[in-house]
């Protein structure tokens, strides 16, 4: 059973505390940054990097941009000492670039330190001892003015040597374990090392305040440095450091704070790692600031790669939702975020702005080398229809139809919930491939040919099954003409209720996209056709969504190639023939013909006739300024009268009243 009661809080508030770091709501200015992967990062690895490894380190931390990088504690093993010497003998250290050593407040491992750092461009020494009470009453068994002359004593050591040793140094000083130590009393052991060094603004040394192991709220460790911010010596001549652990969890927090509490620099390393629960993630801190659009100086533009390249060479994993970096921390699945993310993308386009405020995403993904197809909307159960779409624009440029998208959206899910599986763009494409462009079972169109006569007359080769027959029908537009084909063919009735089309903006430029729906008893069905004609993809896409219709799979006119040849020799002889003059030409009797006609399609030899007429006439009163008279004569009506009933009796309107729009000229 857990038991509160032996805990308490062990650290301390200053004896003054001024909290002016509360007024401060950002920071505008990056602090400097001092990578402590190759040490305290590299200690904490169950198999630390061997020497190679940490050359190939330290170059990737000079690529990102760290102007002081601390490389290891030379005296504490021989691969640490021969890296140091590495980095100075194979002249690996930038001219811009300070390399940092830890070391005891012990005399031997001092002098061990400044043989491996000898002939440096420029070296920080960095000196600790343990200052808090714990430490003192149980490991060390020492007075405050005994811990604070082996900080003195480490301190005179260094000043020492550094005259006496080949290179450029400058120094760094802290107060080892300070989340148990009295602050004031931690400022009298870091004033007293001052005093030694004596700093200037040209010569500075760093003071660094390490919550070793985090042990208070955030707003306390702020308090706790804005304190030794205002009662440091030589202040002008000290660089404010901080190295927050993340004990708590709150490592990011504390290096905010204290940075507005008066550090001028934070120790830490990417993706956090170091002992226990690891150090504070710079990557968080700097990305933080990046997202208030503030420069951190550091670059992070190919996050991909360096979070491989350290995987590698740590064997640690970057966890899915680690902050800007991880495989998720950019990914929508639920619905409702895809679709917000959609439309925040589109408006971002549409007003052409320049600043980033699309919702749910608190940067731009790519400028952290991230991809928005592969990895802001991602597909499963839980997504929507604004995330299919979005997935199917970004990666194929399809642009569905809004009416088609919930359908589309649905259908997807649905694998994905059978599947258990996360889709991925690829996954998502080929579903909609299969069940709208490639959808085809039934029969196609392949090719066909257009004439204007009395508007636009196709002529369809419809392949349908090991069958090919050529089909003939005319129409307002050749989509109306080429589905009246179909129509004629099947002996079957829909209409044609929305198309779009666009250019593909992925793949070809050349390619257009057409999307086709077709409307049966109440009931839609869509199809979508890709080529670089946009007719012919207008013609598959419509032959898909035809293909989908329940009647066709019960129809078997696709099976009389005799009958489509009648239709064909009606529709183009519509304007003078009779019964009698089919069957003349097919050496059928008359009775024969109209018997078989009417099995077949259902309607008489009339009725056909009379419906590819008016169908011809209603295009030419649309379309032209012919009067009714000659409409009527050019449809095979010699007799204006005749014409007039049969077009009122059919349309419930005269070929006047429809001409001006009347049933919206359906």
């Amino acid at each position: 059973m857990m038991n509160a009661s032996k805990y308490e809080r062990s650290y301390f508030l200053p004896p003054v505390c001024t909290y002016d770091w509360v007024k401060k709501d950002a920071i505008t200015t990056p602090p400097i940054w001092c990578s402590v992967d190759l040490r305290d990062g590299n200690q904490a690895l169950i198999e630390p990097m061997s020497l190679e490894e940490k050359l190939q380190f330290f170059e990737m931390l000079v690529d990102v941009g760290f102007k002081e990088i601390e490389v290891g504690f030379p005296a504490a093993s021989e691969t640490e000492y021969a890296f140091m010497r590495a980095l100075i003998d194979r002249d690996m250290i930038p001219d811009d670039v300070t390399v940092q050593v830890l070391t005891q407040a012990r005399e031997h491992i001092i002098k061990k330190t400044f043989e491996a750092v000898k002939g440096a461009p420029h070296a920080v020494i960095h000196l600790y001892n343990s200052t808090s009470v714990a430490q003192r009453e149980q490991v060390f068994k020492k007075s405050r003015e005994e811990i604070k002359k082996i900080a003195t004593d480490g301190a005179e050591l260094l000043k020492k040597l550094a005259s006496e040793t080949d290179g450029n140094f400058s120094f760094e000083y802290s107060p080892e374990s300070f989340h148990g130590t009295e602050v004031d009393y931690a400022v009298e052991v870091c004033n007293a090392v001052l005093d030694i060094w004596q700093p200037t603004a040209d010569k500075k040394a760093i003071i660094n305040i390490p919550t070793t192991v985090e042990n208070a709220m955030p707003h306390v460790f702020a308090t706790q440095v804005e304190y030794i911010h205002k009662n440091l010596k030589y202040r002008d001549a000290v660089v404010l450091s901080v190295h927050p652990h993340n004990d708590r969890g709150c490592g990011v927090c504390d290096a905010e704070l204290s940075v507005l509490a008066g550090a001028d620099r934070v120790e830490g390393t990417l993706f956090g790692n170091g002992e226990r629960t690891g150090n504070v993630d710079l990557i968080t801190v700097a990305m933080n600031m990046f997202s208030h659009g503030v420069d951190p100086k550091l670059d992070f533009s190919n996050m991909p790669e360096i979070r491989e390249k350290y995987e590698l060479f740590t064997r640690m994993r970057v966890h899915e939702r680690q902050p800007y970096s991880g495989d998720l921390v950019f990914t929508a699945f639920s619905g409702s975020h895809q679709d917000a993310i959609a439309k925040g993308m589109q408006w971002r386009e549409e007003k052409n702005t320049d600043k980033w405020t699309v919702p749910y995403l608190p940067v731009d993904p790519k400028d952290v080398g991230r991809n928005y197809d592969a990895d802001v909307i991602r597909i499963n159960s839980q997504s929507g229809k604004g995330g299919v779409n979005y997935i199917l624009k970004q990666n194929y440029g399809i642009s569905l139809p809004y009416a088609m998208r919930e359908e589309v959206g649905y259908l997807v899910k649905d694998v994905s919930d059978q599947e258990h599986k996360v889709l991925s763009p690829q996954w998502v494409y080929d579903i909609f491939c299969e069940n709208y462009v490639d959808n085809t079972p039934l029969f196609q169109i392949n090719e066909c040919h257009f004439k204007q006569i009395d508007g636009i007359m196709a002529e369809a080769v419809i392949t349908c099954g090991d069958k090919k027959i050529t089909v003939d029908a005319n129409g307002n537009g050749r989509l109306d003409a080429v589905s009246n084909t179909i129509k004629q063919y099947f002996g079957i009735s829909y209409q044609l209720s929305d198309y779009e089309e666009h250019a593909l903006t992925k793949g070809s430029s050349s390619k257009a996209i057409a999307y086709v729906c077709v409307t049966c008893n109440g009931e839609k069905f869509w199809g979508v056709g890709m080529d670089d004609d946009i007719i012919k993809a207008s013609i598959h896409a419509l032959c898909v969504s035809v293909n989908k219709l329940p009647q066709i799979q019960e129809n078997a006119a696709c099976q009389d190639e005799r009958m489509m040849e009648i239709m064909n020799y009606i529709q183009a002889n519509y304007q003078a023939t009779a019964l009698s003059d089919v069957a003349e030409h097919f050496h059928l009797s008359e009775p024969y013909l109209s018997k078989y006609i009417h099995e077949k399609s259902g309607k008489t030899f009339g009725d056909i006739l009379i419906n590819i007429r008016l169908k011809k006439a209603k295009t030419l009163l649309r379309n032209g300024n012919m009067t009714v008279e000659n409409v009527a004569m050019a449809v095979g009506y010699p007799n204006v009268e005749h014409f007039n009933r049969i077009f009122k009796k059919k349309m419930g309107m005269t070929p006047i009243q429809y001409r001006k729009g009347g049933g919206n000229n359906r």
